[in-house]
């Protein structure tokens, strides 16, 4: 029997797999949910001060997780552990933009953001390395463009990514030997947190950078849909379909930037 009709015998993608979702309640950790609960996949999803959505509140089971903090971040996972009998995958999609500038990021901001992004990927990780070590399993981070150009208008977001593309390709050389697969996402695709931008930048400033989207974005010129555009790729990830895959930064962006090897 080849590849493909093992597949095809298996049913749903991730029929019997296992995940957990961080951020789970809002933006691309609400579309890993929901798109991990429609290809077959049993989900924890963990939420913090944004409740979860009540069209998923009873599809899955949720669990309260400060990822800044180890204590609440390893409670977390061993209460995930509990309820699905093991971890298979972890998608860690908590994380925020904070918007500064060179000269003006202060310790206070850039603590914050490095917590909330880079630091909080590390302890997830750590996290669900310790349930995957002697079985294996996939580990999707989030990563962004802005980690690989920069971006003057988030320094320490721009910072805290980076990191996270080096983390993500430290922990794939060390763990692959677990078969533990550890990859990230630079996805462009309308969140809050897009939003967000769009506020600070102002009216007049975001039309233009809007503008600029639709010329030099190669598909449709606009950020994409974190749940019909996203939600397939992390469900790859996270699927046997993904299991040669490890340490890749992965742009979802309609070829804003297109990383190369």
């Amino acid at each position: 029997m080849d590849v493909v009709e093992e597949a095809v015998q298996a049913g749903p993608p991730l029929a019997g797999r296992r995940a957990v979702v961080s951020g789970a309640a809002s933006g691309i950790g609400a579309a890993a949910v929901r798109a991990f609960l429609a290809a077959g996949a049993e989900v924890v999803g963990l939420f913090h001060t944004t409740p979860p959505p009540d069209e998923l509140k009873e599809r899955c089971e949720w669990v309260t997780c400060d990822v800044r903090d180890r204590g609440s971040v390893d409670a977390a996972f061993e209460r995930a552990a509990s309820v699905l009998g093991g971890i298979d995958v972890l998608l860690h999609a908590a994380g925020g933009w904070q918007p500064s500038t060179p000269e003006s990021l202060s310790d206070d901001e850039f603590d914050l953001v490095v917590d909330i992004n880079l630091r909080s990927t590390i302890v997830a990780n750590q996290a669900a390395f310790r349930h995957m070590r002697h079985s294996g399993g996939q580990i999707i981070n989030l990563g962004s463009g802005e980690g690989v150009r920069g971006n003057p208008l988030a320094p320490g977001y721009a910072i805290a990514k980076a990191g996270v593309h080096a983390w993500t390709r430290s922990v794939a050389a060390a763990w692959g030997r677990c078969g533990v697969t550890v990859n990230a996402l630079a996805p462009a695709v309308s969140t809050r947190g897009a939003e967000r931008l769009w506020e600070h930048l102002g009216e007049e400033v975001a039309a233009k950078f809007q503008e600029g989207l639709r010329t030099s974005m190669p598909l449709r010129g606009e950020l994409g849909d974190p749940d019909t555009d996203l939600g397939p790729v992390m469900v790859f990830l996270a699927s046997t379909g993904a299991r040669f895959m490890t340490g890749q930064l992965i742009a979802v962006d309609g070829g804003l930037q297109m990383l190369g090897a």
